[in-house]
Parts: C-alpha cells; structure tokens; sequence
C-alpha cells in the first residue's frame, strides 16, 4: 500500500514537470512562430492543390531567400537597438554599380561583384556614422539615405535600369546545386554563420548589452559607437549581397528591385522575436518571420486575391507585431 502511495506522487510530479517543460518550450518565440508557419502551410494545402507542387514550392523558398540574407544583418542591427530602411535602395544600388561596371567598363565579373560589396558596406559606413557619430535618429538618417540611395540608382541606370548581365554573374542567381538553387544555399550558410556567430561570438553578443542598456554598454568599457557601425555596415553588406544575387536571377540591374523590402524585412525580423528597442532577436527566429511573410504573400496570390491586398496585409502584419511587442515590454 505503501509503495502505491509513494509511486501516485511521483509521478504526479513528473507529469507537472513535462507539463513545465512543454510550456517552457512553447513560450520559446521561434518554436511558436514556427508552429504557426507549420499551421499556415497546412490551412494553405487544403485551401490550394497547388500549394505543395514542387515549382510552388521552389517559387517560395527562393523567393524568401532574398528578404533573409538582408533578414540577417538587420536582426544583428535591431538587436544593437537600431534599425535601417535603406535595404531595398541599397539592394538595388548594388546590383546596378556592378551592372553598369561589367557591362559599360567591361570590368572582371569577380571585381563587379567586390564594386557591388563595397558599395552596400559604404552605405552602411555613412548610416553608422550618421546615427553615432552626428547623432541623427535612425529613422530619419537610413529614410533619408533610401531616397538618396534610390535617386543615385536611377541616375546609373538612367531610369531603364541594365540589361544584358554576363552569364558568369548570372550563374550565382540561375544555376542549382544538388537541385536547388544557389541563392537558397547560399541564404543557408548565412543563416547558419550567423546564428553561430550571434550566439557565440563575443564581439557579436556585445550587441545584446547595447542594445539592452546602452549606458551601462558604456560604462562596462563595451565601444559601442564601433558595434553600431559595424552593424550598419554589416546590414549593408547583406543588402548588397542580395542585390547582386537577385540582379544575377533576373539577369538584369533593374531600378525597381527591393522596394518594400525594408519593410517586409522589419516586419520579419519584429515577429521572429526583435525587438524595436533592441536587446533582443536571433536569426533562427527571423528566418521563420520571413517564412511567415512569405508563405502569406504565397498564399493571397495562389488565392487569387489581389496583388495590391499584399501591401496591406504587411503594412498590417508590421503594426500588430510592433503593438504586440510594445505590450509585452510594458507587462515585463
């Protein structure tokens, strides 16, 4: 009789344990956001055949690819407590200036590319020093520097945007490895560097404690001025490389690539677990942001709803994940 009153204990506390665990897992904001991709992937089969079709499919993973390398660098910003709307102009400019090198100066497709590189990292040298240095609100200095950055784009480009690309630059965008296409592998790589790297590096991590209290950043001996630049710069790097992939997949610079990707991309980067104020966010977590987004701009257009419909519900989207996460700070 005993035994059978000490085992009804036991395993009453080992069923409130698991409970505990579950719902520590669940509370986890990338296993919550992926349960909810899991569950509007699932609503989309039923509601479309032609959902889970391979091309559909391959459609949707490439097209992601584009807003999750940029998804990378603006997460590492936003946990830092910045933010940057310059990504889609700085995404254009890049695949134009190594456009426009390769195809009017017949330079080497290799340094095109490095021509490209340096110019989202110059972008992300002038709004880092804008915002630390000169003090300028981010959201005025990168909304500035985007209506710059696209103006300096139709002026290489001379509003028609740059045909014709190399096919060796058009490889990076067009060809497969092992059947899938390279902006996918190389978005892979790049979400896995930068999860290690935001996770495990000291000098990443740093960005977790300016953005949390950047006083206190300070005072603990932390450079913040140099992390913040170093981000913005980073931010620009992985627009421009984005650019350049996007430029290679359509074979041609055109003036009209990466608007709304900024706002796609805070959109993504707020609902995977970032916070606006800074001090929080992993890349794991954005890349399941812009795998929401996109599975709903996916899903309207197979749908058949309106294109326009698109702009609004990620205008929305972006407003109920900002509120939301203005509500959490302010029970915390």
């Amino acid at each position: 009789m005993s035994i059978l009153q000490d085992s009804q204990p036991a395993a009453r506390s080992q069923k409130l344990s698991l409970t505990n665990i579950l719902k520590t897992v669940l509370q986890q904001r990338e296993v919550s956001i992926a349960f909810s991709v899991l569950v509007l992937a699932g609503l989309l089969a039923l509601a479309s055949p032609n959902f889970l079709n391979r091309a559909n499919l391959m459609t949707l993973i490439v097209g992601m690819s584009f807003d999750m390398i940029v998804a990378i660098g603006m997460t590492i910003l936003m946990v830092s407590g910045g933010f940057d709307l310059s990504v889609g102009s700085t995404l254009a400019l890049a695949g134009a200036v190594a456009g426009y090198a390769m195809t009017k100066f017949d330079v080497p497709i290799p340094l095109g590319i490095l021509l490209g590189l340096l110019t989202g990292g110059l972008i992300g040298v002038v709004n880092g020093v804008l915002v630390t240095k000169i003090r300028v609100n981010p959201l005025i200095a990168t909304l500035g520097m985007m209506q710059v950055v696209r103006g300096i784009v139709f002026l290489v480009t001379a509003g028609l945007g740059i045909p014709n690309l190399p096919d060796g630059f058009n490889y990076f965008g067009q060809e497969k490895w092992l059947d899938i296409q390279i902006p996918v592998w190389i978005m892979l790589i790049l979400v896995v560097l930068g999860e290690l790297v935001l996770r495990r590096s000291s000098f990443f991590r740093q960005s977790y404690f300016v953005g949390g209290n950047e006083r206190s950043a300070r005072l603990s001996g932390i450079n913040v001025d140099w992390i913040k630049i170093s981000n913005y710069i980073i931010v620009g790097l992985m627009a421009a490389v984005s650019g350049l992939l996007l430029a290679g997949r359509m074979g041609s610079a055109s003036v009209s690539a990466g608007q709304g990707a900024e706002l796609r991309v805070v959109a993504a980067v707020v609902i995977g677990g970032a916070s606006l104020s800074g001090g929080e966010g992993s890349i794991l977590g954005a890349f399941f942001g812009v795998m929401l987004m996109n599975l709903i701009s996916n899903g309207l257009n197979l749908l058949g709803i309106n294109v326009y419909w698109q702009n609004i519900v990620i205008g929305a989207v972006l407003i109920i994940a900002v509120a939301a996460d203005s509500l959490s700070r302010r029970k915390q």
